[in-house]
């Protein structure tokens, strides 16, 4: 009976479709675990073979824990919103719900590509997901309740006092009764104090107004990054070296008018949980980064000759007598207030510059010096002196004030900045606040050692000293207050795109409404462009049918607006990180129409056990999904404060791409003297490889390249050079990617094949090759990606070796958390693994497995491989795993083992990794229910422990012959039965030795 891959895993596909194997209960009697995969954004390009690393492992770690008698929730869904759908419905003319949908099922677009689609392809590979649980972002009964949380975050504020959310209703209570000195609220920082008098004689615009200054999300001017090739807002992971990471277009800094997250306001609570999950420390320390919470103290500098002041959060409130000048962020509201006629067009000329620059790569850039002098003047807050005041791009907008006291003593990067404008109009000479340090060459930037000097009365103070003292000063003056800082910034809500959920807000007199929920979902509107409108709005713009009807409830034509009862619609949509704040939640309990989860499935699944997905995410996602999971836990909807327990990051598997060079220029040589390093420019390109330069140690390549460039040339002086040049220099050749398809073993171009690329008109159409010459490409080791035309899909895969070699190669590949490079070549020994695992169970004439008494060598070989595997799921050591499986089939094979009490339970142990071919196995033994919720096999150490030992028997310390003995015996035991032995009679041919060395358990050796 043959091993055919294909037959059984589509019967097993089948029957577990059918009888729903994988579907979880809410209820039920078995202790619950939860196992989440980041959910997939559905592109075109489908899978490759690194996307279902993470997926396998998952699926091993599910199955086991279902062996093990857990009730285990699987899920899988699509994260459907997003702005790549949006671009290729633009550029293709296309519905991003049409080529979202197709994308996920499958089916023939509107350009008429064949798309194999996400869930067939999952299929495939057999996971155990539970499918009746399926969710994608981008269905109406989905956002819905993103729709929901979202109102629920307008209608909240977040109180200092007892660390959580509350109704806004309760803040109103306060308000009216004793107004807002007291209320310790997280909100906007220019909130005016009122009392419970002035508050109930406001118009309710007048609260409105004030109430947003508290809400957890709010309507704010916000610095964002601005990207007009695509017309919308990005988050700082969307650009790439001050462009957008989708097509590369540049991207600015810009104020508007735009929704935000109050996450600042949980930046402790985010900070502390850390401490009580299971993640690794790369992954914790990346989120304490980007919170960065900083201790010191609020100062406030007053402005020369002017109203306004500058409020700085500094850490070292201990150098405040050492600030030389203020830097301000180039976007801060003062700049325009303060800075003098005379530095006007200096200071607009570089606030345009740094537009254009990312606050990542402002950042990251830590080199480059550059800044404007305003022309003013600050106040110290104690000596009065003036102090410049300077804006400069190392300083950011949205973190701490987006003002800086520079001290150019104690930081290295204000040093830089006051040295390189010295002598500048506007920049003092540096002051030393420090005794005994010299600063001629460098700041000195340490805390430690520090004795205050040139500082009135923090003189002789170290730096705790000082920071205490320096706060009590501040505070008796008015001008400085102890405190608290975080980097961790309001996230930015609004898109001005289409493909995304839209807000349930309608305005009234510009001033936000939430619609009831009793009406969600508000149902994206179809639109015949999906760029922004030519005013500028986004694309919602031009939505004929968007605004909120208030007596009948519902939205209708936009012409109707007549801000009475009918008023406009939100037209910004949510980001693509709102659908994913909360989606593991809705797994729980998928097809509530009422609730997002009930509170029942809420209490018995509480939180995801683990949390399988890319390291991509570090910051953002985890960042924004645990905000939401703990303002629901204030909310009393989320059962508890962290959503993931544990979480492991798969790595990468990198593909193999094949690279060619193209050159038109060259540069050239003449041993004899005639000419040094010319450089030859042609009018066409020749194609080569990066191997060139081997080849042109060839005579005969090297003759014909000569004779290529020759043949190319168009200045006739070259041509009578050209003979004698004996050195070729490629630097000047340009790489380029091509498909793997055009390559064979090794790695020679197939060249009639490569012509009929669909992209080698555009891009090598015009170029030569050398002819009668191999073309070598170069292999490089990268990211698997579509756009480097090394892409392997599992559909291949499977087609060819079966599902279940493509779930045991990829978990053989090398540890899950590392990066490990795919080659097609290995997956032939796994295949072989599992025809071999086969031949244990049949031979050509069918099942030959039976009842005989397994051996002890055959339990010794299954309970190694028990303990092992159960040993190896829990710390997700995968590859060795599968090692050890084969080690098991290799000596089962050898020990001619078919018995049904060893074999079964191997069929069991292989489930988790080969479902497929586990499931056959244990129908085939004559079972009639799925393998998947068999018990896992219970390991014995009895029978690994060691009843027999095989000595080496040497003489004059020469092995000789071995022999099995128990370990129980003496050493007059063991001297007696070796000397009786034949072997040992031979060997001394009637001598007596000497001595015998015995040592129990490990050597036996006759001497002389």
């Amino acid at each position: 009976m043959k091993y055919n891959p294909n037959e059984i895993e589509a019967k097993w596909q089948k029957y577990w479709a059918e009888n729903q194997t994988f579907a979880a209960k809410n209820n039920s009697e078995k202790p619950k675990h939860y196992v989440l995969d980041m959910f997939p954004y559905p592109s075109g390009a489908g899978l490759h073979v690194g996307h279902p690393l993470g997926y396998i492992a998952s699926d091993v770690y599910s199955r086991f824990k279902r062996h093990q008698g857990f009730n285990v929730l699987h899920p899988m869904g699509y994260d459907s919103f997003g702005l790549p759908a949006e671009q290729y419905a633009i550029q293709t003319g296309q519905r991003p719900e049409d080529t979202t949908r197709v994308n996920i099922d499958g089916g023939v677009d509107k350009e008429g590509k064949q798309i194999a689609g996400y869930r067939k392809q999952l299929d495939k590979i057999g996971f155990s997901f539970d499918w009746a649980r399926e969710v994608r972002t981008s269905n109406p009964d989905y956002y819905k309740h993103t729709q929901w949380i979202f109102i629920q975050l307008f209608n909240s504020w977040y109180c200092r006092k007892q660390g959580k959310a509350f109704d806004i209703s309760e803040l109103v209570t306060v308000f009216e009764e004793s107004g807002n000195a007291l209320v310790e609220a997280v909100c906007d920082d220019n909130v005016t104090i009122f009392t419970a008098d002035e508050w109930n004689s406001y118009s309710e615009e007048q609260k409105e107004k004030i109430l947003l200054q508290y809400r957890l999300t709010y309507l704010a001017e916000t610095e964002v990054n601005w990207c007009p090739g695509l017309g919308t807002v990005l988050a700082n992971d969307e650009i790439v070296n001050g462009v957008s990471e989708r097509g590369g277009f540049p991207v600015i800094r810009k104020k508007m008018t735009q929704w935000s997250m109050r996450i600042s306001a949980y930046a402790e609570r985010l900070l502390d949980g850390l401490n009580d999950i299971d993640w690794s420390e790369s992954i914790k320390e990346s989120q304490r980064n980007w919170i960065g919470k900083s201790v010191g103290a609020m100062v406030t500098f007053k402005v020369k000759n002017h109203d306004e002041v500058i409020d700085v959060f500094t850490t070292r409130p201990d150098t405040i007598f050492g600030v030389t000048f203020m830097t301000l962020a180039p976007e801060h509201d003062l700049v325009a207030k303060i800075t003098t006629p005379e530095q006007k067009a200096e200071i607009e000329d570089y606030i345009e510059k740094t537009s254009k620059r990312s606050e990542r790569e402002r950042m990251a850039d830590v080199k480059t010096i550059s800044g404007a002098f305003t022309g003013a003047y600050a106040e110290h807050p104690f000596t009065k002196e003036p102090i410049p005041v300077w804006i400069g791009d190392y300083v950011l907008a949205g973190y701490g004030t987006g003002a800086v006291m520079a001290v150019p003593c104690g930081d290295e990067r204000d040093y830089a900045f006051a040295n390189f404008f010295k002598g500048h109009n506007g920049m003092q000479e540096i002051k030393n606040i420090f005794a005994n340090v010299d600063i001629s060459e460098a700041a000195y930037g340490s805390k430690d050692n520090v004795e205050i000097a040139n500082s009135d009365f923090l003189n002789g103070l170290n730096y705790k000293e000082g920071t205490k003292k320096a706060i009590e000063k501040l505070e008796e003056i008015g001008q400085g207050t102890g405190k608290t800082n975080y980097r961790l910034r309001d996230a930015v809500f609004s898109r001005q795109r289409y493909w995304g959920e839209p807000f349930p807000v309608y305005y009234v007199n510009g001033l936000p409404k939430m619609i009831d929920a009793q009406h969600l979902p508000i149902i994206l509107p179809e639109v015949e462009k999906y760029l922004p409108t030519e005013d500028g709005l986004p694309p919602l713009g031009n939505a004929a049918v968007w605004a909120w009807d208030t007596k009948q409830n519902k939205v209708v034509n936009t012409d109707l607006v007549d801000n009475v009862s009918i008023f406009p619609l939100e037209l910004n949509t949510m980001p693509g990180w709102a659908g994913s704040s909360w989606y593991w939640m809705r797994y729980m309990d998928a097809h509530n129409e009422n609730e997002f989860a009930s509170k029942e499935a809420l209490a018995y699944w509480e939180s995801v056990d683990l949390y399988i997905g890319g390291s991509e995410h570090a910051t953002g996602h985890l960042l924004y999904s645990r905000f939401w999971n703990k303002f629901l836990k204030d909310k009393g909807l989320a059962p508890t404060e962290e959503p993931f327990k544990k979480l492991i990051n798969q790595g990468m598997i990198l593909g193999t791409s094949a690279k060619l060079l193209m050159a038109n220029t060259f540069v050239v040589s003449d041993s004899s003297g005639k000419f040094k390093d010319e450089i030859i420019e042609l009018p066409k390109d020749i194609i080569h490889s990066h191997r060139s330069k081997i080849q042109i140690e060839d005579e005969n390549y090297f003759e014909a390249f000569r004779k290529k460039i020759v043949s190319l040339a168009l200045d006739s002086k070259w041509v009578e050079l050209f003979s004698s040049f004996d050195t070729i220099d490629f630097s000047h050749s340009r790489q380029y990617n091509i498909p793997i398809d055009y390559i064979n073993q090794n790695w020679i171009v197939n060249i009639e094949e490569f012509k009929k690329w669909e992209m080698f008109d555009s891009i090598f159409g015009k170029a030569e090759f050398i002819e009668g010459f191999d073309l070598l490409a170069d292999s490089e080791v990268e990211k698997m990606s579509k756009s480097k035309y090394n892409v392997v899909t599992p559909d291949d895969i499977c087609a060819e070796y079966g599902a279940d070699t493509l779930r045991l190669y990829e978990m053989f590949l090398g540890p899950l958390e590392q990066a490990k490079p795919w080659n097609t070549a290995g997956i032939s020994g796994v295949f072989g693994f599992l025809k071999k695992l086969w031949r244990l169970y049949f031979d050509d004439n069918g099942l030959i497995v039976n009842n005989d008494e397994p051996t002890k060598d055959n339990l010794k070989s299954l309970h190694k491989t028990i303990k092992k595997v159960a040993e190896d799921i829990e710390n997700f050591s995968f590859n060795t795993s599968v090692s050890q499986f084969m080690i098991c089939v290799n000596e089962l094979s050898s020990q001619n083992c078919h018995s049904r009490a060893i074999l079964e339970p191997l069929a069991i142990l292989v489930s988790p990794y080969a479902p497929h071919i586990a499931e056959e196995l244990w129908s085939q033994l004559g079972h009639t229910t799925s393998i998947s919720n068999v018990a896992f096999p219970i390991f014995e150490e009895k029978h690994l422990v060691e009843t027999n030992k095989e000595y080496p028997v040497s003489f004059n310390g020469k092995m000789r012959f071995t022999i099995e003995l128990p370990l129980d015996l003496t050493k007059e035991q063991i001297e007696e039965i070796v000397m009786k032995d034949e072997r040992t009679q031979k060997q001394l041919d009637g001598r007596t030795p000497n001595k015998v060395i015995i040592v129990p358990g490990k050597i036996i050796n006759l001497v002389g």
